[in-house]
């Protein structure tokens, strides 16, 4: 269970993890949406268009909320 669950490879490219950018740059829930699944594209096993196209809803939504 660690590895699935403590640093899951598809969530590390180089020597960064994505929740540790998503702390860092204090991202609200839809922005941080955005960079995991723009990070992981075509990691997980799902094919790399799924995972783009759930950071372009994450991003419709949040360009929803700025702009009212």
């Amino acid at each position: 269970m660690g590895d699935t669950v403590d640093h899951p490879g598809h969530y590390n490219t180089g020597t960064i993890e994505v929740i540790d950018v998503i702390e860092d740059w204090d991202l609200n829930f839809n922005r941080g949406n955005i960079i995991k699944y723009v990070a992981r594209a075509g990691k997980k096993g799902e094919d790399e268009l799924t995972d783009l196209l759930k950071a372009k809803w994450y991003i419709l939504r949040e360009i929803n909320r700025v702009g009212g």
